[in-house]
C-alpha cells in the first residue's frame, strides 16, 4: 500500500463481535479510519465511537453510507439484517465484509451475489476461522497431498451458554435463521467444504434437538456427503456441560491426518503413525483474534486491489447445504443438497 493511504471504514451493527473482534482488529492498524459507527442502539454506538476513536455515529445505514462516504464496510448486525444490509451498502459503492451468515436461505444468498455483481464492489464473508494459523497449517498438508485422498472431515463445536440474555436475538428463530447449527456448525461446516476444495454436496443427514417452547436448536448433529466419497460429520451444542469449551476439526486423509484446535498432523511412515505436527506455527496472540486481524488484511488488501477477491460461489453451495441440512432435521430423512 502506498505510504500515508488510509482506507475509510464503517462499521455496522455493535453486538459483541464488533466489540471483542472488530474494533480492536481495525483500531490496531494504521492504515484505517474509522469514519463511523451505525447502530439503532445510539447509546451503545456512542459509547463503542468514544473507546476506539470513532468519528461519527449514525442510528441509520443510509445516513453513514451518504454522510461519512465510507469505501468498506462491516456489516455485523443480527443475521435477518445481512442481506439487505449488504444489499443497501453495495449499491452505495462500498466494499463489504459481512459476517456469516450472508442470508438466512440460500436463494437470499443469491440475492445478495447479485448485487454484489450489479455493483462490482468486492466483498468478504466472515468465515474468521480460515485464517487461524492452525487452519491454514492444516490447509497446507491438505494442498500438498500430503494425507493422501481425503476421506472426510470430523467437527464439533461445544459451548456452555446458559444466559437467554447471552444470545439475545439468536434465540428468535426469525431473526437468527437458527440455532447452534447455524451459529457452530456452519463455519465448520465452511472449513470442511473448503479445505477439501472442490467436493460438491449431495446429501445431509441431520438430527437437531429443539428445547421445549424454544423456536431454534440448541444442539445436534449432520452428516454431509460429497461425491467421490467424501464425508464431514458435525456435532454441536450450546449448552454442554463439562470442564471447558471444546472446539475440533480433524481432516482424514488415505495417508495421514490433520488437526487444529490443537493442531496435530500425523501420517504414516513405514507403518506406523508418526507426529509430523511443524513446530513454530503457534502464535501467542489468542488464536480467534489473530483471525480477525488476519481477515482485516485480507479484506483491505482486496479493496485496495492488491489481491483478488476470494470467489464467492462457495457461499451458495454452503448455504444449499444447510437448507438441507434443516429440511432433513424437520423431515427425519436424508435430502438432496
Amino acid at each position: 500500500m502506498t505510504a500515508g493511504i488510509r482506507t475509510r471504514v464503517g462499521v455496522i451493527g455493535v453486538g459483541a463481535v464488533t466489540q471483542i473482534a472488530h474494533l480492536p482488529a481495525l483500531a490496531a492498524r494504521d492504515d484505517v479510519e474509522l469514519v463511523g459507527i451505525c447502530d439503532a442502539d445510539r447509546g451503545k454506538a456512542r459509547a463503542l465511537a468514544a473507546r476506539f476513536r470513532v468519528r461519527d455515529v449514525f442510528e441509520d445505514i443510509e445516513d453513514l453510507l451518504s454522510d461519512a462516504r465510507p469505501e468498506a464496510v462491516v456489516i455485523a448486525t443480527p443475521n435477518h439484517l445481512h442481506e439487505i444490509h449488504a444489499a443497501i451498502a453495495l449499491s452505495a459503492g462500498a466494499a463489504v465484509l459481512c459476517e456469516r451468515p450472508l442470508a438466512l436461505t440460500a436463494e437470499g444468498v443469491q440475492r445478495v451475489l447479485a448485487a454484489q455483481r450489479r455493483s462490482g464492489r468486492p466483498m468478504l464473508v466472515g468465515m474468521n476461522h480460515r485464517y487461524r494459523s492452525d487452519v491454514q497449517t492444516v490447509r497446507a498438508f491438505v494442498h500438498g497431498q500430503e494425507l493422501g485422498p481425503l476421506r472426510g472431515a470430523r467437527a464439533g463445536w461445544y459451548q456452555f451458554r446458559p444466559s437467554r440474555a447471552e444470545l439475545g436475538w439468536r434465540l428468535r428463530g426469525a431473526e437468527s435463521g437458527g440455532g447452534a447449527m447455524l451459529d457452530l456448525g456452519l463455519p465448520l461446516i465452511d472449513l470442511g467444504l473448503w479445505l477439501a476444495e472442490g467436493v460438491r454436496p449431495t446429501a445431509a443427514t441431520a438430527s437437531l434437538h429443539t428445547a421445549e417452547r424454544a423456536s431454534v436448536e440448541d444442539s445436534g448433529c449432520a452428516m454431509i456427503v460429497c461425491e467421490g466419497g467424501y464425508t464431514i460429520f458435525v456435532d454441536v451444542a450450546w449448552r454442554y456441560i463439562g470442564k471447558q469449551e471444546r472446539v475440533w476439526l480433524e481432516m482424514l486423509g488415505d495417508r495421514g491426518s490433520a488437526r487444529a484446535v490443537p493442531l496435530a498432523i500425523f501420517k504414516e511412515l513405514h507403518g506406523a503413525p508418526v507426529d509430523v505436527t511443524p513446530s513454530g506455527v503457534a502464535v501467542r496472540e489468542n488464536p480467534i483474534a489473530a483471525s480477525y486481524r488476519a481477515e482485516w488484511a485480507t479484506f483491505l488488501a482486496v479493496v485496495r486491489d492488491e489481491v483478488a477477491a476470494p470467489p464467492l460461489d462457495d457461499q451458495l453451495v454452503l448455504h444449499r447445504t444447510m437448507d438441507a441440512i434443516y429440511r432433513s432435521a424437520r423431515e427425519g430423512r436424508t435430502v438432496s443438497v
